[in-house]
């Protein structure tokens, strides 16, 4: 199952082409009911302490999930582990990549905790599109997106190739410390991504 959860940030409305089917879960975390709205979406559960979207007056969510503010999980995390709990293996992550650093990094972290998890997880705004690729490898399609980059998420990264490129990659080694596949372009229709072992983030940029 699919779902779409809601981050707060700013987002590029229309540079984003994911949007939830009838089937598909969506669930706003806080100050992501916002972000819904600027797409056209009204999610059925709103979850969060609600300090950025405000207490007094909640937006008329199907389920309504308020937790306290003294809490050890953010809400975007509450968000994904809601969606795991009732059958979600595929998410969609809208926002969640701008403002506050710490909560950027926080929401790149959410990448890898569903990959180890066995989910396949996709993290937009518009701007930017990222997701974590272990030990496989993905078709990355031609886009609005200019640019493709890939950061290691561990110390190293061994066995990145990287074909469809400006710039390809044949059996690299990628360190944490060094990280040099950083704006790359696509120059056909999809580029291939692999990595034999370890995790990346692959990251389209405008």
């Amino acid at each position: 199952m699919r779902a779409y959860i809601y981050v707060g940030g700013a987002i590029d409305p229309a540079s984003i082409t994911e949007r939830p089917k009838a089937q598909d879960l969506t669930i706003a975390a806080d100050s992501g009911w916002n972000n819904a709205e600027l797409l056209g979406v009204t999610p059925e559960i709103l979850l969060g302490d609600f300090d950025s979207i405000g207490r007094d007056i909640l937006p008329k969510a199907e389920e309504i999930l308020q937790v306290p503010p003294e809490k050890d999980r953010t809400d975007t995390q509450l968000a994904v582990d809601l969606a795991l709990s009732r059958g979600a293996n595929d998410l969609v992550l809208i926002g969640g990549l701008s403002g506050r650093l710490d909560h950027t990094l926080s929401n790149l972290s959410i990448l890898e905790y569903l990959s180890e998890r066995g989910a396949h997880a996709v993290m937009t705004d518009g701007f930017n599109r990222v997701r974590l690729l272990r030990n496989t490898g993905a078709l990355i399609a031609h886009s609005a997106y200019t640019y493709l980059s890939l950061i290691v998420v561990g110390e190293v990264a061994k066995g990145v190739s990287v074909d469809g490129c400006k710039y390809p990659l044949k059996n690299a080694k990628l360190k944490r410390t060094c990280q040099y596949a950083v704006s790359n372009e696509i120059t056909g229709n999809c580029a291939l991504v692999e990595v034999r072992r370890g995790s990346l983030l692959v990251v389209e940029s405008k």
